[in-house]
């Protein structure tokens, strides 16, 4: 385990990436709308922004596809994902894709392992999933749910069906959109960006009895992609807890989902269960709706650990081709 941490530790980035076109402020949907046009134009080479449905508001949950072959599945290269916003008050997620989208643009040809990732990896990138709660939720609110929900008041991450029990809710039009998209697509790796906490968060998330480690017959490949983003994250690696929730201390900055609380009805299983995609949930900060002053402090320190995870593709791809689907 030790040679493990010390290798995805060491994991550098072999030159300094830079973009200058996406600002450090919070972009409500027409900003975020108007950034994702902008590359879509820019860097249109290698990049496909399409929309996979409307939100109950009727907003577009818009996809950010770059690839040196955009728009199309090609043989043994694998699929990554990330999806952010879910709970639509917690929103670093949301500005750091938006940020990543920059960087791998703005880098492509540029910098040799942006373009190799870019040439060996077919991304997918879903900066909000929850654009109508985001909009009634608000800047420096830290702890509260305001804007948490759709605009049905429900809980996008308990409304997946479940592994154990049926969901108490039928899916609602933001998560049919999101088990579409993920049943279409041959997505090997993914991760869900949150808020709240700060921790990698790996499956199962459910057990059918209160808090209890609930593991995969994957758990080693699990925790070791866990790690894989908490040891190149600045801090999270260092396990510390967040001030509102002193006692919440995780080793090396991951924890399985159920060992930590229980959630019923949530997306990483969904994945795991419905798919060949191992997805993980970030916990990016402790305060869900940081003031806009602090995001150039967020995106330096989540800028390396985003592209280590994505780079992990290969590894589970890899894994995945000897193995019977689950």
């Amino acid at each position: 385990m030790k040679a493990i941490i010390a290798a995805l530790f060491a994991i550098v980035l072999t030159s300094p990436l830079n973009h200058a076109k996406v600002e450090f402020k919070h972009h409500n949907y027409e900003a975020m709308v108007k950034v994702l046009k902008q590359y879509a134009e820019s860097c249109k080479n290698i990049s496909r922004m399409h929309s996979i449905g409307k939100s109950v508001k009727g907003r577009e949950l818009l996809v950010f596809e770059i690839s040196d072959n955009p728009g199309k599945h090609e043989l043994m290269e694998p699929e990554f994902k990330y999806v952010g916003n879910m709970h639509g008050n917690e929103v670093v997620g949301r500005e750091l894709l938006l940020h990543l989208i920059g960087l791998l643009c703005d880098n492509y040809g540029k910098d040799p392992s942006i373009t190799k990732l870019v040439d060996t990896t077919r991304i997918h990138i879903l900066p909000s999933m929850n654009p109508d709660g985001y909009e009634r939720s608000a800047e420096g609110d830290c702890e509260s749910i305001n804007g948490r929900r759709n605009a049905d008041n429900v809980d996008l991450n308990r409304n997946f069906p479940d592994h154990y029990r049926k969901t108490k809710q039928p899916p609602e039009t933001e998560t049919k959109l999101l088990m579409k998209w993920i049943e279409s697509n041959p997505f090997v790796l993914s991760a869900n960006l949150h808020g709240g906490s700060l921790v990698a968060n790996y499956p199962l998330d459910d057990y059918p009895i209160g808090s209890h480690n609930s593991d995969t017959p994957d758990n080693d490949v699990f925790k070791e992609i866990a790690l894989t983003y908490s040891m190149n994250h600045a801090t999270m690696h260092l396990g510390r807890a967040c001030s509102g929730y002193p006692n919440e201390k995780f080793n090396l900055g991951i924890t399985n989902g159920a060992h930590w609380y229980s959630v019923e009805g949530g997306m990483q299983d969904y994945n795991y269960f419905h798919s060949n995609c191992f997805e993980i949930t970030l916990e990016l900060s402790c305060c869900k709706f940081p003031y806009a002053r602090e995001l150039e402090k967020y995106w330096n320190d989540n800028k390396k650990a985003l592209l280590a995870f994505i780079r992990k593709v290969g590894q589970i791809y890899t894994v995945n081709l000897g193995k019977e689907t689950h």
